[in-house]
Protein backbone atom coordinates (compact mmCIF):
# COMPACT_ATOMS: atom_id res chain seq x y z
CA UNK A 1 0.00 0.00 0.00
CA UNK A 2 1.83 3.54 -0.68
CA UNK A 3 0.31 6.48 1.40
CA UNK A 4 0.69 9.84 -0.52
CA UNK A 5 1.06 13.14 1.42
CA UNK A 6 -1.05 15.96 -0.54
CA UNK A 7 -0.95 19.73 0.09
CA UNK A 8 -3.14 21.74 -2.36
CA UNK A 9 -6.51 19.78 -1.50
CA UNK A 10 -9.24 20.91 -1.71
CA UNK A 11 -7.86 23.79 -4.63
CA UNK A 12 -8.89 23.55 -8.02
CA UNK A 13 -5.82 21.29 -9.71
CA UNK A 14 -5.38 19.11 -6.65
CA UNK A 15 -8.99 18.37 -6.38
CA UNK A 16 -8.74 16.92 -9.74
CA UNK A 17 -5.43 15.60 -9.49
CA UNK A 18 -5.92 13.35 -6.45
CA UNK A 19 -8.72 11.14 -7.53
CA UNK A 20 -6.14 10.12 -10.62
CA UNK A 21 -3.59 9.35 -8.36
CA UNK A 22 -5.34 7.02 -6.37
CA UNK A 23 -7.01 5.47 -9.74
CA UNK A 24 -3.10 3.81 -10.21
CA UNK A 25 -4.13 1.23 -7.20
CA UNK A 26 -7.05 0.59 -5.50
CA UNK A 27 -4.11 -0.12 -2.48
CA UNK A 28 -3.28 3.60 -3.03
CA UNK A 29 -4.51 5.61 0.53
CA UNK A 30 -3.76 9.96 0.48
CA UNK A 31 -3.70 12.23 3.45
CA UNK A 32 -4.33 15.50 2.45
CA UNK A 33 -3.14 18.71 4.69
CA UNK A 34 -5.49 20.98 5.26
CA UNK A 35 -5.75 24.53 6.62
CA UNK A 36 -8.91 24.44 9.16
CA UNK A 37 -10.85 27.24 7.73
CA UNK A 38 -10.88 24.98 4.49
CA UNK A 39 -11.89 22.07 6.39
CA UNK A 40 -15.41 22.27 5.38
CA UNK A 41 -14.66 22.53 2.08
CA UNK A 42 -12.31 19.76 2.01
CA UNK A 43 -15.08 17.19 3.21
CA UNK A 44 -17.72 18.66 0.49
CA UNK A 45 -15.11 18.13 -2.18
CA UNK A 46 -14.28 14.91 -0.86
CA UNK A 47 -18.01 13.83 -0.94
CA UNK A 48 -17.91 14.73 -4.31
CA UNK A 49 -15.34 12.69 -5.45
CA UNK A 50 -16.25 9.71 -3.31
CA UNK A 51 -19.89 10.19 -4.47
CA UNK A 52 -18.15 10.26 -8.48
CA UNK A 53 -16.55 7.06 -7.45
CA UNK A 54 -17.32 4.94 -4.97
CA UNK A 55 -14.10 3.11 -4.64
CA UNK A 56 -12.43 5.98 -3.50
CA UNK A 57 -14.32 5.85 -0.02
CA UNK A 58 -11.99 5.65 2.89
CA UNK A 59 -8.78 5.99 1.07
CA UNK A 60 -8.70 9.62 1.37
CA UNK A 61 -7.59 11.22 5.26
CA UNK A 62 -8.13 14.73 5.80
CA UNK A 63 -5.44 16.02 8.27
CA UNK A 64 -5.74 19.65 9.93
CA UNK A 65 -2.30 21.67 9.74
CA UNK A 66 -0.97 24.44 8.04
CA UNK A 67 2.53 24.64 5.55
CA UNK A 68 3.28 27.73 7.08
CA UNK A 69 4.12 26.38 10.41
CA UNK A 70 7.04 24.09 11.87
CA UNK A 71 5.45 20.41 11.32
CA UNK A 72 3.08 21.86 9.13
CA UNK A 73 1.00 22.79 12.38
CA UNK A 74 0.36 19.05 13.00
CA UNK A 75 -0.67 18.03 16.64
CA UNK A 76 0.71 14.45 16.11
CA UNK A 77 3.04 13.59 13.67
CA UNK A 78 4.77 10.48 14.48
CA UNK A 79 2.03 7.89 13.05
CA UNK A 80 2.05 10.21 9.27
CA UNK A 81 6.05 9.93 9.72
CA UNK A 82 6.11 6.01 9.72
CA UNK A 83 3.32 6.02 6.59
CA UNK A 84 4.32 8.66 4.04
CA UNK A 85 6.09 6.95 0.99
CA UNK A 86 5.53 9.61 -1.92
CA UNK A 87 4.56 13.73 -1.83
CA UNK A 88 2.73 15.95 -3.48
CA UNK A 89 3.48 19.70 -3.10
CA UNK A 90 0.98 22.01 -4.72
CA UNK A 91 -0.02 24.36 -1.85
CA UNK A 92 0.55 27.93 -2.57
CA UNK A 93 -0.19 31.77 -3.17
CA UNK A 94 -1.23 31.92 -6.63
CA UNK A 95 -1.96 35.40 -7.21
CA UNK A 96 0.17 38.20 -9.12
CA UNK A 97 -0.66 41.37 -6.37
CA UNK A 98 0.67 38.93 -3.11
CA UNK A 99 2.07 41.26 -1.08
CA UNK A 100 5.71 39.81 -0.48
CA UNK A 101 5.35 39.28 3.03
CA UNK A 102 2.44 36.61 2.29
CA UNK A 103 3.96 34.76 -0.72
CA UNK A 104 7.06 34.37 1.58
CA UNK A 105 5.00 32.88 4.45
CA UNK A 106 3.46 30.85 2.07
CA UNK A 107 5.25 29.73 -1.03
CA UNK A 108 8.97 30.20 0.69
CA UNK A 109 8.59 28.91 4.22
CA UNK A 110 5.72 26.97 3.28
CA UNK A 111 7.87 24.78 0.93
CA UNK A 112 10.31 24.64 3.27
CA UNK A 113 8.75 23.11 5.95
CA UNK A 114 7.18 20.22 3.95
CA UNK A 115 10.55 20.03 3.00
CA UNK A 116 11.47 19.68 6.38
CA UNK A 117 8.84 17.81 7.30
CA UNK A 118 9.13 14.92 4.65
CA UNK A 119 13.15 14.66 5.79
CA UNK A 120 11.70 12.98 9.13
CA UNK A 121 9.17 10.34 7.26
CA UNK A 122 11.09 7.10 7.08
CA UNK A 123 9.88 5.71 4.36
CA UNK A 124 9.76 8.58 2.18
CA UNK A 125 10.60 8.19 -1.48
CA UNK A 126 9.76 10.55 -3.89
CA UNK A 127 8.51 14.46 -4.05
CA UNK A 128 6.26 15.77 -6.50
CA UNK A 129 6.54 19.69 -6.50
CA UNK A 130 4.61 22.24 -8.55
CA UNK A 131 6.12 25.34 -9.10
CA UNK A 132 5.25 27.77 -12.51
CA UNK A 133 7.11 28.79 -15.69
CA UNK A 134 7.18 32.36 -14.45
CA UNK A 135 10.37 31.38 -11.84
CA UNK A 136 11.36 32.81 -15.37
CA UNK A 137 10.92 36.57 -14.08
CA UNK A 138 11.57 39.00 -17.04
CA UNK A 139 14.35 36.61 -18.57
CA UNK A 140 14.73 38.16 -22.53
CA UNK A 141 14.28 34.68 -24.58
CA UNK A 142 14.38 31.12 -24.07
CA UNK A 143 13.72 29.92 -20.70
CA UNK A 144 14.64 26.03 -20.54
CA UNK A 145 13.53 23.75 -18.18
CA UNK A 146 16.99 23.11 -16.80
CA UNK A 147 17.27 26.91 -16.51
CA UNK A 148 16.47 28.57 -12.85
CA UNK A 149 18.91 31.48 -11.81
CA UNK A 150 20.01 33.30 -14.38
CA UNK A 151 19.72 36.77 -13.01
CA UNK A 152 16.24 37.36 -13.90
CA UNK A 153 14.02 40.35 -12.31
CA UNK A 154 10.81 39.75 -11.38
CA UNK A 155 7.24 41.04 -12.33
CA UNK A 156 5.89 40.60 -8.70
CA UNK A 157 6.40 38.85 -5.75
CA UNK A 158 4.14 35.57 -6.94
CA UNK A 159 7.27 35.01 -9.49
CA UNK A 160 9.89 35.72 -6.65
CA UNK A 161 8.69 33.55 -4.03
CA UNK A 162 8.15 30.92 -6.15
CA UNK A 163 11.48 31.44 -7.43
CA UNK A 164 12.90 30.95 -4.18
CA UNK A 165 10.98 27.86 -2.98
CA UNK A 166 11.90 26.26 -6.09
CA UNK A 167 15.49 27.21 -5.43
CA UNK A 168 15.24 25.68 -1.92
CA UNK A 169 13.31 22.34 -3.58
CA UNK A 170 16.56 22.25 -6.03
CA UNK A 171 18.90 22.71 -3.69
CA UNK A 172 17.34 19.61 -1.67
CA UNK A 173 17.98 17.61 -4.94
CA UNK A 174 21.41 18.36 -4.87
CA UNK A 175 21.56 16.78 -1.89
CA UNK A 176 20.02 13.73 -2.45
CA UNK A 177 16.28 14.37 -2.69
CA UNK A 178 14.57 12.28 -5.18
CA UNK A 179 11.88 15.12 -6.68
CA UNK A 180 10.00 15.51 -10.35
CA UNK A 181 9.41 20.15 -10.51
CA UNK A 182 6.50 20.67 -12.57
CA UNK A 183 6.07 24.28 -14.10
CA UNK A 184 2.66 24.93 -15.75
CA UNK A 185 2.56 28.08 -17.16
CA UNK A 186 -0.61 30.53 -17.13
CA UNK A 187 -3.63 28.06 -16.09
CA UNK A 188 -7.54 27.97 -17.17
CA UNK A 189 -10.11 26.27 -16.90
CA UNK A 190 -10.43 22.82 -18.27
CA UNK A 191 -11.19 22.81 -21.92
CA UNK A 192 -14.12 20.87 -22.24
CA UNK A 193 -15.96 22.72 -20.21
CA UNK A 194 -14.71 25.80 -19.14
CA UNK A 195 -14.52 24.88 -15.67
CA UNK A 196 -12.48 26.75 -12.93
CA UNK A 197 -12.87 27.99 -9.41
CA UNK A 198 -11.41 31.12 -9.81
CA UNK A 199 -11.30 34.06 -12.61
CA UNK A 200 -7.99 35.51 -12.92
CA UNK A 201 -4.94 35.14 -15.89
CA UNK A 202 -6.89 35.57 -19.27
CA UNK A 203 -10.34 35.90 -17.51
CA UNK A 204 -9.49 39.44 -16.60
CA UNK A 205 -9.99 39.92 -20.35
CA UNK A 206 -12.79 37.80 -21.22
CA UNK A 207 -14.78 39.46 -18.82
CA UNK A 208 -13.19 43.09 -19.29
CA UNK A 209 -14.74 42.23 -22.66
CA UNK A 210 -17.76 41.05 -21.52
CA UNK A 211 -18.34 44.26 -20.02
CA UNK A 212 -17.64 46.59 -22.82
CA UNK A 213 -20.29 47.36 -25.70
CA UNK A 214 -20.30 44.73 -28.36
CA UNK A 215 -19.80 47.64 -31.05
CA UNK A 216 -17.21 49.18 -29.35
CA UNK A 217 -14.69 47.03 -27.01
CA UNK A 218 -11.38 49.88 -26.28
CA UNK A 219 -8.03 47.96 -24.62
CA UNK A 220 -5.09 49.87 -23.98
CA UNK A 221 -2.30 47.76 -25.76
CA UNK A 222 1.46 47.62 -24.57
CA UNK A 223 4.48 47.41 -26.99
CA UNK A 224 4.24 45.22 -29.40
CA UNK A 225 1.51 42.82 -29.61
CA UNK A 226 2.76 40.41 -32.77
CA UNK A 227 6.02 39.85 -31.07
CA UNK A 228 5.12 38.79 -27.13
CA UNK A 229 3.75 35.79 -26.53
CA UNK A 230 1.06 34.72 -24.37
CA UNK A 231 1.54 31.22 -22.88
CA UNK A 232 -1.75 29.27 -21.52
CA UNK A 233 -2.68 26.11 -21.00
CA UNK A 234 -6.06 23.85 -19.78
CA UNK A 235 -6.36 23.09 -16.07
CA UNK A 236 -7.15 18.68 -17.92
CA UNK A 237 -3.54 18.80 -19.98
CA UNK A 238 -1.73 20.36 -16.16
CA UNK A 239 -3.46 17.34 -14.68
CA UNK A 240 -2.94 14.69 -17.49
CA UNK A 241 0.61 15.42 -17.50
CA UNK A 242 1.18 15.52 -13.77
CA UNK A 243 -0.38 12.25 -13.43
CA UNK A 244 0.94 10.91 -15.98
CA UNK A 245 5.01 11.71 -15.57
CA UNK A 246 4.43 11.51 -12.12
CA UNK A 247 4.05 7.60 -12.16
CA UNK A 248 7.37 7.06 -14.66
CA UNK A 249 10.71 6.09 -13.11
CA UNK A 250 12.33 7.89 -15.03
CA UNK A 251 11.06 11.60 -14.22
CA UNK A 252 13.21 11.26 -10.96
CA UNK A 253 14.81 14.16 -11.22
CA UNK A 254 13.66 15.82 -14.05
CA UNK A 255 11.83 19.47 -14.71
CA UNK A 256 9.05 19.84 -17.12
CA UNK A 257 7.93 23.14 -18.59
CA UNK A 258 4.01 22.47 -19.03
CA UNK A 259 3.51 25.56 -21.86
CA UNK A 260 2.22 25.84 -24.85
CA UNK A 261 5.19 25.11 -27.43
CA UNK A 262 3.62 27.36 -29.79
CA UNK A 263 1.93 29.74 -28.02
CA UNK A 264 -0.94 33.02 -29.55
CA UNK A 265 0.96 36.14 -29.73
CA UNK A 266 -0.54 38.69 -27.44
CA UNK A 267 -2.36 40.34 -31.11
CA UNK A 268 -3.39 36.76 -32.08
CA UNK A 269 -5.01 36.65 -28.39
CA UNK A 270 -7.08 39.63 -28.36
CA UNK A 271 -8.66 38.93 -31.66
CA UNK A 272 -9.66 35.46 -30.18
CA UNK A 273 -11.44 36.49 -27.31
CA UNK A 274 -13.12 39.55 -29.27
CA UNK A 275 -14.36 36.82 -31.48
CA UNK A 276 -15.10 34.55 -28.73
CA UNK A 277 -17.09 37.34 -26.85
CA UNK A 278 -18.54 38.85 -29.62
CA UNK A 279 -16.57 42.36 -29.49
CA UNK A 280 -15.55 44.80 -32.21
CA UNK A 281 -12.20 45.30 -30.71
CA UNK A 282 -10.47 48.53 -31.08
CA UNK A 283 -6.98 48.82 -29.49
CA UNK A 284 -5.22 51.88 -27.99
CA UNK A 285 -1.59 51.95 -28.14
CA UNK A 286 -0.30 53.37 -24.82
CA UNK A 287 3.15 53.08 -22.43
CA UNK A 288 3.12 50.09 -19.49
CA UNK A 289 2.82 53.08 -16.67
CA UNK A 290 0.07 54.44 -18.38
CA UNK A 291 -1.70 50.91 -18.65
CA UNK A 292 -1.07 50.07 -15.47
CA UNK A 293 -2.35 53.09 -13.97
CA UNK A 294 -5.46 52.68 -15.92
CA UNK A 295 -6.52 49.15 -14.89
CA UNK A 296 -5.64 50.05 -11.51
CA UNK A 297 -8.61 53.11 -11.79
CA UNK A 298 -10.80 51.00 -13.65
CA UNK A 299 -14.07 53.04 -13.39
CA UNK A 300 -17.92 52.29 -12.47
CA UNK A 301 -18.36 48.71 -13.23
CA UNK A 302 -14.95 47.45 -14.20
CA UNK A 303 -13.83 47.60 -10.86
CA UNK A 304 -15.99 45.01 -9.67
CA UNK A 305 -13.69 42.78 -11.50
CA UNK A 306 -10.76 43.02 -9.66
CA UNK A 307 -7.88 43.20 -12.20
CA UNK A 308 -4.61 43.68 -10.53
CA UNK A 309 -2.42 46.20 -12.09
CA UNK A 310 0.36 43.66 -12.44
CA UNK A 311 -1.50 41.73 -14.73
CA UNK A 312 -0.65 44.43 -17.70
CA UNK A 313 3.03 43.03 -17.21
CA UNK A 314 2.13 39.75 -19.28
CA UNK A 315 1.27 41.21 -22.36
CA UNK A 316 5.01 42.66 -22.49
CA UNK A 317 6.61 39.28 -21.21
CA UNK A 318 9.59 38.53 -22.86
CA UNK A 319 9.72 35.25 -22.03
CA UNK A 320 9.81 32.07 -24.36
CA UNK A 321 9.22 28.43 -22.96
CA UNK A 322 11.16 25.63 -23.53
CA UNK A 323 8.95 22.12 -23.87
CA UNK A 324 11.30 19.77 -24.48
CA UNK A 325 11.44 17.26 -21.52
CA UNK A 326 7.74 17.22 -21.58
CA UNK A 327 7.00 16.82 -25.54
CA UNK A 328 9.45 14.20 -24.98
CA UNK A 329 7.44 12.21 -22.12
CA UNK A 330 3.92 13.50 -22.71
CA UNK A 331 3.21 13.43 -26.56
CA UNK A 332 4.09 9.92 -27.53
CA UNK A 333 0.89 9.15 -25.05
CA UNK A 334 -1.08 11.95 -26.57
CA UNK A 335 -0.93 14.12 -24.25
CA UNK A 336 -0.53 18.02 -25.99
CA UNK A 337 -1.91 21.23 -25.52
CA UNK A 338 -4.72 21.74 -27.24
CA UNK A 339 -5.04 25.10 -29.70
CA UNK A 340 -6.12 28.04 -27.38
CA UNK A 341 -8.82 28.84 -29.93
CA UNK A 342 -10.16 25.17 -29.83
CA UNK A 343 -11.75 25.52 -25.92
CA UNK A 344 -12.09 29.47 -25.90
CA UNK A 345 -15.56 29.13 -26.35
CA UNK A 346 -16.10 27.14 -23.70
CA UNK A 347 -14.52 29.27 -21.30
CA UNK A 348 -16.42 32.10 -22.19
CA UNK A 349 -19.41 30.38 -22.23
CA UNK A 350 -18.40 29.12 -18.00
CA UNK A 351 -18.07 32.98 -17.15
CA UNK A 352 -21.35 34.14 -18.74
CA UNK A 353 -23.22 31.43 -16.44
CA UNK A 354 -20.88 31.65 -13.38
CA UNK A 355 -20.91 35.76 -13.08
CA UNK A 356 -20.52 34.71 -9.33
CA UNK A 357 -17.02 33.19 -9.13
CA UNK A 358 -14.48 35.33 -8.46
CA UNK A 359 -10.52 35.73 -8.37
CA UNK A 360 -9.52 35.36 -5.04
CA UNK A 361 -6.85 33.09 -4.28
CA UNK A 362 -7.05 30.49 -1.43
CA UNK A 363 -4.74 32.07 1.37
Amino acid sequence: MATIFFTGFPGFLGSRLLPRLLARSARNRALCLVQPKFMGLAKRRLDEIVGQDPTLAGRIDLVEGDITKPGLGLESSGKLTREIEEAYHLAAVYALDVPRDVGMRVNVDGTRNVLDFLATCSRFDRLHYVSTCYVSGRYAGIFRERDLDKGQRFNNHYEETKFLAEVDVQARMREGLSATIYRPSIVVGESHSGATQKFDGPYFLIRLMLTMSKRLAILPVVGDPTAVRFNIVPSDFVVDAIAYLSGLKKSRGVVYQLADPEPLTVDELLEEVARATERNLVRIPMPLGAARRIVAHLPGPFRKLRIPAESVDYFVHPTHYDTHNAQRDLTPKGITVPPFQSYLPNLVTFVREHPQIGASAMV
